[in-house]
């Protein structure tokens, strides 16, 4: 009997010690993480459609008229400036300075001979100088001439990459014929707009900035290695729009950028004292955001905020929030309006390095 009672009170220790064990777990468990705004001056960007130019993009059409003998360069190819690209059959052009250059030998023989006569008297001063004319005008008709035979060959105008060819090697071509485009890529124009108001911002604060750097976003979703300058701002707004067009300016080292592109630019904005929470403590309900907030009695309150930008992991609050506030990160969808809580508090920064190991795992 007595060893009956014994095993009895130990089993009954026993299932109290495990109901105390999950109990404390339980309440372990029931502990929920919060944290307090900060608040800070902070720069976020601006996202912007863009679209890339190069600083030079032209035509390369053909000066004269003729067949394509030569094509001296490939689509794609870098070229230099004053480069070999294009040949024009030049045989008739170069008769005609051969034609030129004999006219040239007649009226300077001309010239000479009636410069004797006018030396002796024999001729007026007036019969010289027709003679000098006619020579004079022989050499521009010689010159000319050479002028048309040059643009047979088409040079590179400057270092750049050639585009696709429009004609092909014996196309007979016009003048003034589009044989293909030529793009100096070792800068590139980014052009995108920014409403009215924003850019009376960026204007205020490029006197006490400068001239803001702005980063690139590819249509890859990749950053571009290299920051822009915008360096210029176009004169009028688009009535239609009410948008100014803005020019930021990249180096281009290894041509990775090409004309005509798109992508997306990100422009810096500066918000002093800015209230940042992280984008886990809040919730959307019916279009609005809202977060739960703590009080001193561990009391969860309901409470609609105003997002004015958002970055990685961070949200900036214009309205709803102070840094006195305690907010709720983690287990939103285990609570409610009025549950009272226990809570385990940690910095924002200390929450913000854990969402950002979380997220890059």
């Amino acid at each position: 009997m007595k060893r009956t009672f014994v095993l009895v009170g130990l089993a009954a220790l026993l299932v109290f010690s495990s109901c105390h064990n999950k109990t404390q777990e339980k309440e372990e468990a029931a502990k929920f993480l919060v944290t307090k705004p900060v608040q800070k001056d902070t720069t976020v960007y601006k996202d912007y459609v863009c679209q890339i130019r190069a600083i030079s993009h032209i035509e390369v059409r053909s000066q004269e008229k003729g067949y394509l003998q030569n094509i001296y360069v490939d689509e794609g190819q870098l070229v230099k400036k004053g480069q070999l690209m294009f040949q024009i059959m030049p045989v008739v052009y170069e008769a005609e300075v051969e034609k030129a250059k004999a006219n040239v030998s007649f009226a300077e023989i001309e010239y000479q001979n009636t410069k004797s006569l006018a030396d002796s008297n024999i001729v007026s001063k007036n019969e010289l100088a027709l003679s000098k004319a006619r020579l004079q005008k022989e050499k521009a008709e010689l010159a000319l001439a050479q002028a048309h035979l040059s643009f047979t060959q088409i040079r590179a105008p400057f270092d750049g990459i050639m585009d696709r060819f429009y004609q092909r090697l014996g196309s007979l071509v016009e003048e003034g014929e589009l044989l293909t485009t030529l793009s100096d890529n070792s800068k590139m124009w980014v052009y995108f707009n920014v409403p009215e108001a924003e850019y009376l911002s960026y204007a205020a604060e490029e006197k006490k900035q400068g001239k803001p750097k702005v980063k690139l976003i590819m249509a890859n979703n990749e950053h571009f290695d290299h920051t822009g300058i915008v360096e210029t701002i176009e004169a009028d707004f688009n009535n239609e729009t009410g948008n100014i067009a803005f020019r930021a300016t990249f180096p281009n080292p290894d041509k990775l950028l090409r004309h005509g592109e798109t992508g997306t630019i990100q422009m810096p904005i500066l918000l002093k004292n800015a209230v940042l929470i992280p984008q886990e403590a809040t919730f959307e309900i019916l279009d609005r955001r809202y977060v739960f907030v703590i009080d001193k009695n561990g009391v969860v309150g309901l409470r609609e905020v105003t997002i004015e930008q958002e970055m990685p992991h961070i949200y900036v609050i214009s309205k709803g929030l102070s840094t006195d506030d305690m907010v709720l990160v983690d287990g939103i969808r285990k609570v409610k309006n009025g549950d009272k809580i226990k809570t385990e508090f940690e910095p924002f920064e200390q929450v913000l390095t854990k969402l950002q190991q979380l997220h890059a795992e």
